[in-house]
């Protein structure tokens, strides 16, 4: 699942709406140069993440407006894209790989809620 880099992005006559997002993302990082800044550290950006998900967790959980809920999703988002744009990994073809593999599990009811993981607690 080879991607493209922010240049080959740059370059590329996207065909599709996935394809415009992803030379946006790339548009973003080159106006930044994340590259060069230590913006495509792994470490970095996986820290960056976490704070993401902690922020979207307070909006949903305070009860804040769906708007504010949406804003954290989309950065989110952005950081996934961020993420292939600096390993260089095909996004789209992971998750249409990985929706392949999901669309044939079944799902669990766990603690919390309903699973749908691979994880079968009997295997302990």
């Amino acid at each position: 699942m080879e991607g493209m880099n922010v240049d080959q992005w740059m370059a590329h006559e996207a065909q599709n709406e996935w394809e415009v997002m992803m030379k946006k993302m790339a548009v973003f990082h080159d106006k930044h140069n994340f590259e060069e800044n230590n913006g495509h550290d792994m470490g970095y950006r996986i820290a960056l993440t976490v704070e993401e998900l902690g922020e979207l967790a307070a909006a949903v959980t305070k009860g804040k407006p769906l708007a504010d809920c949406a804003e954290e999703m989309a950065d989110i988002l952005l950081l996934l894209m961020g993420h292939s744009l600096a390993m260089e990994i095909d996004l789209k073809a992971a998750f249409e790989s990985k929706y392949a593999k999901i669309m044939q599990r079944p799902s669990r009811q766990g603690r919390l809620g309903l699973r749908v993981t691979e994880y079968n607690p009997e295997d302990e």
